[in-house]
């Protein structure tokens, strides 16, 4: 038989997992594929220099910053090594939300939100505080249930 033949040796030859894994892959692809095209149908100059911007930021910026930073907590901290993710785990998510909601955390958006969506935007530097506080917390609540049950 030919390459999809009744054999499924082959097609675990291809991928080294099953048939299944072979189709949902293709199907995340093409379902990829058709997102591009719509979301590149519009301002699709805009869109790629957004994505090249983005990508240039993250390498020569942001990733040098958090690498230092990382280390300075490692330095600062003079614990084992599996104990700095209960660090850099809460301040790499509070990051990501203050990155995403930079502009109404830090009240650069104020009067648009409230033109757009008749809420307040007031709450959004004390809600971020709060879920930072609570992802610091959870943390050192987990790392303490870690090193009672260990110790």
């Amino acid at each position: 038989m030919g390459f999809l033949g009744r054999s499924r040796v082959g097609l675990r030859r291809l991928d080294g997992e099953s048939p299944l894994r072979l189709v949902l892959l293709l199907c995340s692809f093409a379902l990829t594929g058709y997102v591009g095209v719509r979301l590149l149908s519009g301002d699709w100059f805009g869109i790629a220099l957004w994505f090249v911007g983005a990508a240039v930021l993250h390498d020569l910026v942001l990733f040098p910053l958090y690498a230092l930073a990382d280390r300075a907590v490692a330095a600062a901290l003079p614990t084992p090594a599996r104990w700095i993710n209960h660090v850099r785990v809460p301040a790499f998510v509070s990051g990501v939300l203050l990155l995403v909601w930079f502009p109404l955390i830090l009240g650069r958006q104020e009067r648009r939100y409230e033109n757009a969506t008749g809420l307040s935007a007031d709450v959004f530097w004390p809600r971020w505080l709060l879920i930072t506080a609570a992802l610091f917390g959870a943390s050192a609540l987990w790392l303490v249930i870690r090193v009672a049950i260990r110790g």
